[in-house]
């Protein structure tokens, strides 16, 4: 890492966090909390104006050749305080073209162009690759809640990575090897796991401190021209893998391809490379499927059956507790409580709410596999399987 990219990460880590913070407090105390013109102006233009500062030296010194782990970092710095700026209303891609801060958009291209991935901070970058110094990982501020928020959505992720390497791990010995069933069994718990950190998310993570003090920094943003939306919990490719490994979502169907698409740029490029491995695998509940006519009797189908079963239940969970719990308690019900102008920005991903909370419903409905005759779920595969089970 260069000396300029080690100052910039110096300042990201301390003065823009404190700054962050002051402007947080500020705003919280007021009535209407999620109102931001006007208020600090003085500490809003020096993070804009320090920041640049380190942004045009880095500019000036071009491509230093230092690899992923650099440059990776170095768009992280970059797209925190990209998302600072767009927080503290000195960039709304509503009102405007093109980004106005040049230099920053300039860098952002750079870097992304030579990582393969969109020119802003990405959950990795808070979450699974977030490097902590003396105890403590970057954020935007110091409160409690949004370390809250990092800790345990970045325990929820490595649990939902765990169960995907587990399936994977499944398929070249085949659904009818007995160690399938112990894989089986380690995908179940680290489902169990995503459950419970997403409870103690639900049970401690303030509603109003997550809503108008952590998630604002999630906002779209432009870099150039283009407007790039917020970095979302489910961009890595784990829980992408598991919808596929276990056949509740298809590749080739239209709808879930085109999250697929939508998010590619957001992961991690090794990711991005799993995803598209995953792709072409068969799914565990085809190859159920496949032998059930000839081996539904055996012990170790209904044995791996069940247990396969059983990760499939767990995982329709962990999609209807994000959105019953999390999503609903988090974002839903408080946006009731702004105003249209405000309202028609809430959501870290670009749509409106209303559009937004249903395609988390059709997602949610694909990961239970629901009977739905609107849309393509696995209700019926899933269903024949288990009538091969307990016949």
């Amino acid at each position: 890492m260069s000396s300029n990219s080690k100052a910039f990460e110096h300042w990201i880590r301390t003065s823009f966090v404190e700054m962050n913070t002051e402007l947080e407090e500020a705003y919280f105390k007021q009535d209407r909390k999620e109102t931001v013109e006007g208020v600090g102006d003085a500490i809003k233009a020096k993070i804009c104006d320090e920041g640049r500062d380190f942004v045009v030296r880095l500019l000036a010194e071009g491509n230093t050749d230092e690899g992923f782990d650099s440059a990776f970092d170095l768009l992280g710095d970059l797209g925190l305080y990209l998302g600072a700026l767009r927080r503290h209303e000195l960039t709304n891609p509503a009102r405007e073209e093109k980004s106005p801060f040049p230099e920053a958009s300039a860098l952002g291209l750079h870097i992304a162009a030579s990582v393969g991935m969109a020119p802003r901070f990405a959950t990795a970058h808070l979450a699974t690759r977030n490097t902590a110094v003396n105890g403590r990982q970057k954020s935007f501020t110091t409160l409690k809640d949004e370390f809250i928020f990092l800790d345990y959505n970045t325990r929820g992720i490595f649990s939902f990575m765990r169960c995907a390497d587990a399936l994977t791990r499944a398929l070249p010995l085949g659904v009818s090897h007995p160690v399938t069933e112990t894989l089986l069994q380690d995908a179940a718990n680290a489902l169990r796991d995503v459950i419970k950190y997403n409870d103690i998310l639900y049970k401690e993570l303030d509603t109003d401190r997550f809503f108008y003090s952590v998630r604002p920094y999630y906002k779209p943003y432009r870099v150039g021209r283009h407007e790039y939306r917020g970095a979302n919990a489910g961009d890595f490719s784990g829980i992408n893998e598991i919808d596929m490994l276990l056949g509740l979502c298809q590749a080739n169907d239209p709808y879930y391809a085109q999250l697929l698409v939508d998010k590619m740029l957001f992961m991690t490029p090794e990711d991005q490379a799993s995803l598209r491995d995953c792709m072409r695998m068969r799914s565990l509940l085809d190859q159920f499927l496949d032998l059930a006519p000839q081996s539904a009797k055996e012990p170790w189908f209904k044995r791996n059956a069940n247990a396969f079963l059983e990760v499939c239940r767990l995982h329709g969970e962990t999609a209807t507790q994000h959105h019953n719990q999390l999503v609903k308690s988090f974002i839903e019900e408080p946006s009731a409580a702004l105003e249209a102008d405000k309202l028609a920005q809430v959501t870290a991903s670009g749509p409106p709410l209303p559009a937004l909370m249903r395609a988390l419903e059709t997602l949610r409905d694909m990961r239970t596999a629901a009977d739905r005759d609107d849309i393509r779920t696995s209700y019926k595969a899933i269903e024949a399987l288990k009538s091969y089970v307990s016949a």
